[in-house]
């Protein structure tokens, strides 16, 4: 194979207001959960749905627009790529997470004072806008970051 791609794209519902914190270097990074449907059929033909829960990061600019515009239950579109966290806890067990650090989202819906959501179809259709965040400059240094 000639190469690799780690690249995640979602729809889904927020699950939680953003959780903002500081790096030591001064940059904001936002944590937050995705809650993604999964419709399929059952063995007994039934059509049934499934969500999937899904832990994100985003930083910058970009982590303060969301936190801004986007809180619990918005609908968001999250482009981005996976990452694999592995620590040791107090118990001295190893632990691992795999999670999406978010590169671009776009606005699916009305944002945070909406009412209703716009997560599923029907209704009045979902208005979907990009947002135009400043470029944060160079790239992450994951030496920066402090897990």
């Amino acid at each position: 194979m000639a190469g690799n791609v780690n690249k995640v794209f979602l729809m889904g519902n927020l699950t939680r207001d953003l959780e903002m914190r500081a790096l030591p270097s001064g940059m904001n990074v936002g944590s937050f959960g995705i809650a993604v449907n999964e419709r399929f059929k059952s063995k007994d033909g039934e059509w049934q749905e499934r969500a999937n829960f899904v832990d994100c990061e985003i930083f910058g600019a970009r982590a303060e627009a969301m936190a801004r515009f986007l809180g619990k239950g918005s609908p968001v579109f999250i482009e981005g790529k996976l990452r694999l966290d592995q620590w040791e806890d107090k118990q001295g067990q190893k632990r691992s997470k795999l999670k999406v650090v978010v590169d671009n989202f776009e606005f699916v819906g009305g944002g945070r004072d909406a009412q209703g959501g716009g997560g599923g179809g029907g209704g009045g259709g979902s208005r979907r806008s990009e947002v135009s965040v400043p470029d944060d400059g160079p790239a992450i240094d994951h030496d920066d970051i402090p897990f």
